[in-house]
């Protein structure tokens, strides 16, 4: 895989159970990425350690006064020198290239478990986990996937020298093949460590880009309380924690790259005076010593690696199983449906669990007290539960959403949700989603009630053209109101089979509202509408207003007849208090009689 051919068609299906193994089988995946960079690496560092050989016999030539023997070490060490400048770039484009193609294929398998949970996920996992997870997390993941081919040359090459100083110069040659292993394995007591202070860096960086995270969402509501200076002093308290952690973690791997420095020292001293005591006997020659010295003092290049490696994994590993905690989360699916149901999705939308039903074809209105539980069925009527629950699947024509693939339920059920995102572009790119091409752009926008949106997109847009205006992350420079008409137009477009609005009109004004549920009720004519609402506005124009309470549909039917007849309904539309209920319900004398009747004209014709 090349960077060009980026994205992958198919990221594959990873190994989730554990950090280590999900690395694996990132590794296992790019095979032969690694094996490139791998041979690459080899051929760079081999020739780096042919230097010394070249240089000892250079310093022989000189010593013997051979002039062909200093142009056969002059020729070799040219030699080196091309291949050293060859492999080294040819690695570093290799290594690059496992490095954005392991961070991709990890960014791909959020993205595609991301779109699998909705907005389920955040409710699985915190919002600043999941930052964290897309963004930092994935680029250590990437650093470690990278650093082992480029290990795995170094330890080989140490390898290879160890053997070759054995051959050329046993006496000094034992000396190396025995200190090396030290040198290798000097830093490992200092590892678990330096492994427990990264782990805790990682940990409080992820609380600080949570509370980041959710502290930005806010800040709106947090300037309206006046809470921003709280929210601050927590933010700062975070983050001189996560430096703190940094400090100390510096600290460690600090002491480790000392040890790396110190131990080769001490070996090339040892080799050093031990050489001049066999140069002096004549027992070796001087370019022999030259060589040895030359080549223990080159190690300490390829033995960085192990220290790289080591901190590599140790940054990656909690990367690696946050990533993996994320990937195991599973869309909740009933394994009592048939999975090879394939009946086609049309008909009536009914939910066995709370026994609400929506009958095909008509603007279905569903009125619930409790906010959360209003999201969570709507998340239940699209086939997303947020959880596996035990409760039985959501049916449309009779056929289990949660039993069908996700691409194919999504395509029949859409759910918007009452806080939809923009993503940032232009408005035509924005409406750019898949659709069934019966609803042009232009009806959407018209019946979410957009003008007054297309007006202000204009002026922003350099040809005033609304449709090429630019829309900023998550539509910041749009009112909540105006974000909200352009959500629920996408919706429109999209043009499912069943379309489940949660709040969609919350932040409008009310004769906006009333124009929107028209538009809405006339665009939809014909297919199945969910809107879960408490306004009167949208509730008097719907079809059919469904009840439900603690889990369950309670009552069914018109608007202006459940305001009558419901008291329960009643209580949460016109936000009746306790005692005005009672008085609507019993009344005592004429002139309780009188304010029920009048109070319930009055609500007819607010309505």
């Amino acid at each position: 895989m090349q960077i060009r051919d980026l994205p992958y068609v198919d990221p594959g299906l990873p190994d989730v159970r554990s950090g280590p193994r999900f690395l694996l089988w990132l590794g296992r995946r790019q095979l032969r990425g690694q094996l490139r960079s791998l041979s690459w690496g080899m051929l760079h560092f081999v020739s780096v350690m042919a230097l010394p050989y070249g240089v000892g016999r250079a310093v022989q030539a000189v010593v013997e006064k051979s002039g062909s023997s200093l142009a056969l070490a002059g020729a070799l060490l040219a030699v080196s020198a091309v291949c050293i400048a060859v492999g080294d770039t040819m690695l570093h484009r290799t290594a690059v290239t496992n490095w954005i193609t392991a961070a991709a294929r990890v960014q791909q398998l959020l993205i595609r478990k991301t779109s699998e949970l909705g907005s389920a996920l955040t409710r699985r996992v915190a919002a600043g986990e999941v930052v964290a997870v897309s963004t930092g997390d994935v680029e250590k993941i990437g650093w470690f996937v990278e650093a082992v081919s480029r290990f795995l040359a170094a330890a080989l090459t140490v390898v290879l020298v160890c053997v070759g100083l054995l051959i050329y110069q046993p006496a000094l040659g034992v000396l190396v093949a025995v200190g090396v292993p030290v040198l290798a394995l000097g830093v490992l007591p200092l590892l678990p460590r330096a492994t427990r202070l990264a782990d805790v860096q990682r940990e409080k960086a992820g609380r600080a880009t949570e509370l980041a995270s959710d502290t930005v969402a806010g800040l709106r509501v947090l300037r309206g309380v006046g809470g921003e200076e709280l929210f601050l002093k927590r933010y700062r308290h975070a983050s001189q924690e996560v430096r703190t952690a940094a400090v100390r973690s510096a600290r460690m791997w600090s002491a480790i790259s000392a040890v790396q420095v110190l131990l080769p020292g001490l070996l090339l001293i040892w080799v050093v005076r031990y050489g001049l005591g066999l140069v002096g006997d004549g027992r070796i020659a001087v370019g022999e010593l030259v060589t040895v010295y030359s080549a223990v003092m080159l190690l300490s290049y390829p033995l960085r690696h192990f220290e790289e490696i080591a901190m590599a994994y140790s940054f990656s590993r909690p990367s690696a199983r946050r990533a993996a905690r994320v990937l195991s989360l599973e869309r909740s699916a009933r394994q009592d449906t048939p999975a090879d149901d394939a009946r086609e999705l049309t008909g009536d939308l009914y939910d066995p669990a709370t026994g609400l039903l929506a009958p095909t074809g008509t603007l279905t209105a569903v009125v619930c007290g409790d906010p959360d539980a209003a999201g969570q069925l709507a998340e239940r009527l699209g086939g997303h539960p947020a959880e596996p629950d035990g409760l039985p699947s959501v049916l449309l024509g009779g056929v289990a959403l949660d039993g069908r693939p996700l691409q194919e339920a999504r395509g029949a059920v859409l759910v918007q949700d009452k806080d939809p995102v923009l993503l940032s572009g232009t408005l035509t790119e924005l409406l750019d989603v898949p659709a069934s091409g019966k609803v042009a752009a232009e009806r959407a926008l018209a019946a979410a009630e957009c003008g007054d949106v297309l007006d202000a997109l204009a002026q922003a847009s350099l040809d005033n053209d609304p449709m090429n205006a630019p829309i900023t992350e998550r539509g910041r420079s749009l009112s909540g109101g105006q974000r909200q008409r352009l959500a629920l137009a996408r919706s429109l477009v999209t043009d499912p089979e069943v379309l489940v609005l949660d709040e969609p009109t919350s932040a409008v004004d009310s004769h906006t509202e009333a124009r929107i549920a028209d538009g809405v009720r006339k665009l939809r004519a014909g297919r199945t509408t969910v809107l879960f609402t408490s306004s009167p506005l949208l509730l008097d124009r719907a079809e059919r207003v469904v009840l439900v309470r603690e889990g369950e549909a309670v009552a069914v039917g018109a608007h202006r007849e459940l305001l009558r007849t419901e008291p329960r309904y009643r209580a949460v539309v016109t936000r009746e208090t306790d005692t005005e209920q009672h008085l609507v319900a019993a009344p005592r004398g004429p002139l309780g009689a009188h304010l029920t009747t009048a109070g319930t004209e009055d609500i007819e014709e607010t309505a």
